[in-house]
C-alpha cells in the first residue's frame, strides 16, 4: 500500500534543486517539492505548508486541519509506525533537528 504521510514544510534545503525541509511528526526530512511548488514563485512561499509526503516527494498540499485527522487515524490504525519507520530509513539524508 502506498501512504502520504502528512508533514509541515520547515525551510528551503536547495531552491536550485527543489528541496525543502518537511516536518513528519517531530523527524525531519528534506524532499523534492516539485509536485506541490507553484511555478516562478520562490520556495519560501512553501514554508509553512503542509503536504503529504511518500518516498522523498512532497505529492500534494493539504491544510492543517486534514493533516492533524490523517495523523490521527494513521496512528489509530497503526500505519503511522511504519510510514515514520520508513522516513527515517529511506535513502533521503535524515537531517538532525536542534533541540
Amino acid at each position: 500500500m502506498c501512504l502520504g504521510i502528512p508533514g509541515q514544510i520547515v525551510a528551503v534545503a536547495d531552491s536550485e534543486a527543489m528541496l525543502c525541509v518537511v516536518d513528519v511528526s517531530g523527524v525531519r526530512r528534506t524532499v523534492d517539492v516539485v509536485c506541490v511548488a507553484e511555478p516562478g514563485a520562490p520556495l519560501d512561499d512553501l514554508v509553512g505548508a503542509w503536504v503529504l509526503v511518500h518516498v522523498g516527494f512532497a505529492m500534494s498540499r493539504i491544510d492543517e486541519e486534514e493533516a492533524a485527522a490523517t495523523l490521527k487515524v494513521l496512528s489509530e490504525i497503526g500505519e503511522a509506525a511504519v510510514e515514520m519507520e520508513a522516513l527515517t530509513q529511506g535513502s533521503v539524508e535524515l537531517l538532525s533537528t536542534p533541540r
